[in-house]
């Protein structure tokens, strides 16, 4: 059966929900509530929080494996990790994260099982080559989580011992090294972060075809995640033509900075990129970060010009005295939300005096 044919596409449709679902869509909003003892009002919180419209009470549009969800939702509640206010700001990271991610496997994994056919497979070639990818997907997933959820533990341990060992009492008040518990999700803490974009970026993509803006993409992509994962940061989340990096150290976010120019330069495929750093205290929640500094690192690189880096006044006296950085102060500028910002422009030692503003 072709996928062409409206019934022949439904039925796909079902045996892949099937196979990642664990399951056929059985039960109706008003039987979920039956079977979780999670309210109407919360269960539909969560479905939208997740990213999902909701659907009238009688249709039949969940399946055993949501139900099993919501149950793992409330024995984390009972277990006291989580409170029935921050399921649903989790739902809504998972969701946000999860579903890009989905969408871009979906493609490229369409556009695999089509490539180079006169004829679309059949109902039962596409269903069984969907069970096995999708368990590799699943496997390949899985592990790369608790890789990062290892790697995270591990700092997480680091800081506690750190603090132990200066007697410090987790609190209100904020630890040496500026980390305040939040609560589910939520943490301040003292950090470097950095914007890097490329410029011209708008002018460059209207003479390339989707095809080149995508090598483009994909490169600056590789150059910038390559260099902040070798130099310990981490990237928060890339948006078109910028990527958004915190470290934790000042000294660190300034070796990403001065290397990702370094090596943009010599990419004949990438325009040239511009960095702004500051540091400050940090709001983390659900993987995102915000805060003054975050927006001041925005507002930095929005003045930079081509192949230079400019760091707030905070994070220029972190690196101050140390051989091997240049620092020039610059003139004030109006920005928004900041109408003296003071701009600080970062080279390497030695650096050609021409360069820069």
């Amino acid at each position: 059966m072709s996928t062409d044919s409206p019934d022949g596409g439904e039925e796909l449709r079902r045996t892949v929900e099937e196979v990642l679902l664990g399951g056929g869509r059985h039960w109706t909003r008003h039987d979920i509530v039956e079977r979780t003892g999670v309210g109407p009002e919360r269960t539909a919180q969560i479905w939208r929080a997740l990213g999902f419209p909701l659907v009238e009470d009688d249709v039949r549009a969940f399946t055993d494996g949501d139900v099993d969800a919501l149950r793992a939702g409330e024995r984390l509640i009972a277990a006291g990790i989580i409170t029935e206010e921050s399921e649903a700001l989790m739902a809504r990271a998972l969701g946000h994260h999860l579903s890009r991610l989905a969408e871009w496997q979906v493609h490229t994994l369409w556009a695999w099982l089509n490539r180079g056919r006169e004829t679309p497979l059949t109902h039962s070639e596409l269903a069984s080559r969907a069970a096995v990818l999708l368990a590799e997907l699943e496997l390949l997933q899985q592990h790369v989580w608790k890789r990062h959820f290892a790697a995270y533990t591990g700092q997480v341990i680091a800081t506690a011992q750190a603090d132990a060992a200066r007697k410090v009492t987790p609190g209100a008040a904020p630890s040496p090294d500026g980390t305040v518990p939040q609560g589910e999700g939520l943490h301040v803490q003292d950090l470097a972060v950095g914007f890097t974009d490329m410029v011209g970026y708008t002018r460059m993509t209207r003479g390339l075809d989707s095809t080149e803006l995508v090598k483009v993409l994909d490169r600056f992509e590789s150059l910038t995640g390559d260099v902040v994962a070798e130099g310990r940061g981490r990237v928060v989340k890339t948006i078109g033509d910028e990527v958004l990096f915190v470290c934790d150290s000042a000294s660190t976010a300034a070796d990403i900075a001065l290397e990702l120019t370094a090596r943009a330069e010599g990419e004949k495929r990438l325009p040239h990129l511009r960095t702004g750093l500051a540091h400050g205290p940090v709001l983390g929640r659900f993987g995102d970060v915000y805060g003054a500094a975050v927006n001041i690192a925005a507002r930095l690189t929005a003045v930079a010009r081509p192949d230079t880096i400019l760091v707030n006044t905070a994070l220029a006296g972190e690196l101050s005295g140390r051989a091997a950085y240049e620092l020039k102060v610059l003139r004030p500028v109006s920005v928004r939300g900041y109408s003296r910002l003071r701009p600080v422009l970062l080279r390497p030692a030695g650096s050609p005096r021409g360069r820069g503003r």
